[in-house]
């Protein structure tokens, strides 16, 4: 299955004790890919350097980006649709340049995918 992770749905499963942690755990043994895009990079290492500390978040990045089913794309086409929250709309970018099966994320702006025939991305909610 190849994914892409919103940043508040990351947050939820690094703590080894998160009932998410199965997210990190399907990505570092391989189970899943994840597309990110040097846009939502910046994105994890920000909140992540805020919500921890700097040294956290760029070990972190360092060691999924080094891992082989993490897909790293470009995303030179702005599809612009989640209007609600712009911000968000670089992980539906790279999803769907990528090809991802779906966007994980809490949030529910996303939702606006399920309505939308074209192009389409699934969006689950961690749980």
């Amino acid at each position: 299955m190849r994914i892409v992770l919103d940043t508040n749905s990351l947050l939820a499963a690094l703590p080894k004790a998160s009932r998410y942690r199965p997210i990190i755990s399907a990505l570092t043994t391989g189970r899943i890919e994840l597309v990110v895009s040097t846009a939502i990079l910046l994105e994890y290492q920000e909140i992540l350097a805020r919500k921890t500390n700097a040294i956290f978040a760029n070990n972190f990045l360092e060691f999924i980006t080094k891992l082989p089913n993490v897909i790293r794309v470009d995303t030179p086409f702005m599809w612009r649709i989640i209007e609600v929250d712009p911000d968000d709309n670089k992980f539906v970018d790279a999803g769907l340049i990528a090809g991802a099966d779906c966007v994980v994320t809490f949030d529910s702006h996303f939702n606006v995918l399920k309505s939308h025939p074209f192009p389409s991305m699934e969006v689950l909610n961690p749980d």
